[in-house]
């Protein structure tokens, strides 16, 4: 069964995001998912660019109350 891990990262600037989510990505299982909550608004573009690039599935991003929600699904 697939597992979620959430990434706070809220507070920190590109790339601080997408290197927390690429470092939770090495550790994570095939088909998990991870969460990265960011107030950056580059991680809304950049992590879904960086995503598709290397081969990982782009789940969604959901905006909040000041900070974003981008969902990755490990792929490979």
């Amino acid at each position: 069964m697939a597992d979620r891990q959430t990434i706070d990262a809220r507070g920190a600037f590109c790339p601080g995001p997408l290197m927390e989510l690429i470092a939770a990505l090495k550790l994570a299982q095939l088909g998990d998912e991870v969460e990265v909550l960011s107030s950056d608004k580059g991680s809304v573009t950049d992590i879904p660019a960086w995503v598709n690039k290397v081969g990982h599935t782009y789940v969604g991003t959901v905006e909040h109350d000041g900070y974003w929600s981008v969902v990755i699904k490990k792929a490979k």
